[in-house]
């Protein structure tokens, strides 16, 4: 019989200087240690807009080519993003995890760059607060894509 050892982390929810709750661990984590994972229902991309048409806040991770989103209800959707963050996300088989990429103190929040890539928000600000904050959640793509198309449309309307 074969056995699947699991480490459960210590984690809990209280606010956040970053964005209402946050996500913080009670415990020392290791560089590279396995915290938690992104769970929730999965839905199409199509789901989800209709579904949080109206809605300011949304806990969505998208998958795959990103289709389909995770409409999270678990606790990783209490973990904020950063520009300057001590975790990443990996997709494995589908499933997201949530990963330290240094040594987290013990009662340190957790926090990932969201690197966003699609929405109706025209700024998705950041309140993260890093020294190297880019005062958006967007990747550095998508801002780059954004300032193309404005400086495209300002172009298009002074002739």
């Amino acid at each position: 019989m074969l056995y699947s050892r699991q480490i459960v982390m210590a984690l809990i929810i209280r606010s956040s200087a970053i964005h209402a709750a946050g996500c913080y661990t009670t415990e020392p984590v290791k560089n590279r240690t396995r915290i938690v994972e992104y769970t929730g229902p999965r839905i199409t991309k199509e789901q989800a807009d209709t579904k949080y048409e109206n809605s300011p806040t949304t806990y969505l991770f998208g998958i795959g080519d990103g289709s389909k989103v995770i409409d999270g209800h678990g606790i990783a959707m209490f973990i904020n993003h950063s520009c300057d963050p001590n975790c990443e996300t990996n997709e494995v088989r589908g499933r997201i995890w949530i990963k330290a990429i240094r040594d987290i103190a013990a009662g340190e929040e957790l926090t990932y760059d969201y690197n966003l890539y699609d929405g109706d928000k025209d700024d998705a600000i950041c309140n993260c607060g890093a020294a190297v904050c880019r005062k958006s959640m967007y990747s550095p793509e998508e801002i780059a894509r954004r300032v193309r198309v404005a400086k495209r449309r300002a172009t298009k309307e002074g002739l």
